[in-house]
């Protein structure tokens, strides 16, 4: 990039130029160069396309790479999105000491927040340090639990399911709106399966039925239905409980279920197949341009039909008109994009020395939804903070042209008003952002299937539904031995 400068040849340039602070010529600079940068790769892109073409290590060294563009304020996205892709790559135990990292830095944040949110009123959101919502948070402890039960350290699989637990409990007791994120019907499925998975039949009683309230709790937002997986669960683990009322509660409720008893299961291995479909949602700025004069607002008027308003590219160019008017407040929210996936469910296959079987994988686990509504829960907050933001932005502004020309005196003080206008108000637009940080490196939707089959050399095909033939191998298999008794958890990741 290479920043032009335009020299004044006006008789009072030389004024107007020694009547200038140097942090506003500096701020001009700044803001020249800032209109003529082009806009970097976006690193989710370098990423997907990674895992488009079945390589996650290299998805792994793009975040890897990538850390210090993350910055300080987004430690916790980049250990996210690290922590992540090593999962995907198979580095169970170093994706898990990347998220204990940002699960402990989220710990240090709750309590020095405050420091940088006087910082982050005057700039904008993403001065502040990224925590993650509270699903995402969750998801740090899904995934840590999932590297250990992969690894087949069904102990410390089980610590993570008790984190979750006292996470979504200390989440419920701090959410008022009984219809808000409160509980995650997913995390408590899994730890269910987990703590079956170990003997535990109590406690995975215990986890299936608060994974069955939160899935029918959450359906009118979370568009994810009780999976016909865990209707099965719950038969099968009340009967080997002898709960007769509650077995007697769930077989009326669920009078289709098929399900195997605890005995029938005896002698069985477990396959359970978790598959990550699609990209999660995007952010993307919304701008809100709010003219105080008439001739504002043709001005507003005239940068939209130019094909301006939410575009990214064009924040320059209407920093500058903006700023030369001097009357046009901008306000940024976020915007949520859905990425969805093609992939409507997958086809298991198991063949091998103890016969075949087939199962269908279903939803379990509808990210985009999650967070759908984390923003829609928020953003009236959102809105009220950048208004006021926005509001004193302009008013500051104002002050400093007004007092930049009292200063300049009457000869000069209208060429020191139009520039200090132009920078300062052209500033405050051009540095309203929304917040657009979200760890995106999660899918949009995770997909799950359990199978029972005798031990035995096995060898696992995996076919998804709806595959268009662009990013997906329809064609992967797995092989792997079985034993009684043992449960084996496979992850898939299906871009499309």
């Amino acid at each position: 990039m290479s920043p032009s400068f335009v020299f004044l040849s006006t008789p009072g340039a030389e004024t107007l130029a020694r009547s200038l602070p140097a942090w506003l010529l500096t701020l001009g600079v700044a803001f020249t160069t800032l209109a003529g940068c082009s806009s970097k790769i976006n690193r989710y892109t370098l990423i997907e396309d990674s895992l488009r073409a079945h390589d996650p290590q290299r998805a792994d060294q793009v975040v890897e790479q990538a850390e210090k563009e993350y910055g300080s304020q987004s430690r916790v996205l980049y250990g996210m999105d690290r922590g992540m892709t090593l999962h995907l790559s198979g580095q169970y135990d170093r994706s898990n000491a990347v998220l204990e990292q940002a699960e402990e830095e989220i710990d240090r944040l709750y309590t020095r927040r405050i420091r940088t949110e006087a910082k982050a009123f005057l700039v904008n959101d993403t001065e502040l340090p990224y925590e993650g919502d509270p699903y995402e948070q969750v998801m740090i402890n899904v995934i840590k639990a999932l590297n250990y039960a992969v690894m087949g350290r069904l102990d410390d699989a089980l610590v993570e399911a008790r984190r979750i637990d006292n996470r979504l409990n200390v989440l419920a007791d701090k959410t008022k709106e009984k219809d808000g994120y409160r509980d995650d019907a997913f995390a408590r499925y899994l730890t269910g399966i987990l703590y079956e998975a170990a003997g535990d039949l109590n406690n995975a009683f215990i986890a299936y039925r608060k994974a069955y309230e939160a899935y029918e709790r959450m359906r009118p937002w979370s568009r994810t239905p009780v999976p016909f997986a865990l209707r099965a669960d719950l038969l099968r683990v009340t009967d080997a409980l002898h709960l007769t009322t509650e077995f007697e509660e769930y077989r009326r409720l669920f009078p289709d279920a098929a399900w195997q008893s605890k005995h029938e299961q005896e002698h069985l291995a477990q396959v359970v197949v978790i598959s990550y479909n699609g990209r999660a949602p995007r952010k993307e700025d919304q701008f809100i341009d709010l003219p105080v004069s008439l001739d504002a607002l043709q001005l507003v008027l005239l940068t939209r039909g130019l094909g301006g308003g939410n575009r990214h590219e064009n924040r320059a160019a209407e920093s500058v008109l903006y700023g030369l008017s001097g009357r046009v407040v901008r306000v940024a929210l976020p915007r949520l994009v859905p990425q969805k996936t093609q992939v409507s469910s997958e086809q298991i296959t198991l063949s091998g020395t103890g016969g075949s079987f087939a199962a269908r994988t279903e939803l379990a686990h509808n990210v985009t939804a999650l967070a759908e509504k984390a923003l829609s829960d928020r953003l009236p907050a959102i809105a009220v903070k950048a208004v006021a933001r926005a509001a004193t932005k302009f008013a500051m502004a104002e002050g400093a042209t007004r007092g930049a020309q009292h200063a300049a005196g009457k000869d000069a003080g209208p060429w020191v008003g139009l520039l200090v206008g132009l920078l300062t108000k052209g500033l405050a637009v051009y540095s309203e952002e929304a917040d657009k940080r979200s760890w995106r490196t999660l899918p949009d939707e995770i997909h799950l299937s359990r199978l029972w089959v005798p031990p035995g050399e096995y060898e696992v095909r995996i076919d998804p539904g709806g595959w268009r033939g662009d990013g997906v191998n329809p064609d992967a298999s797995h092989s792997m031995t079985l034993r009684a008794g043992e449960t084996k958890f496979l992850i898939r990741r299906v871009i499309q």
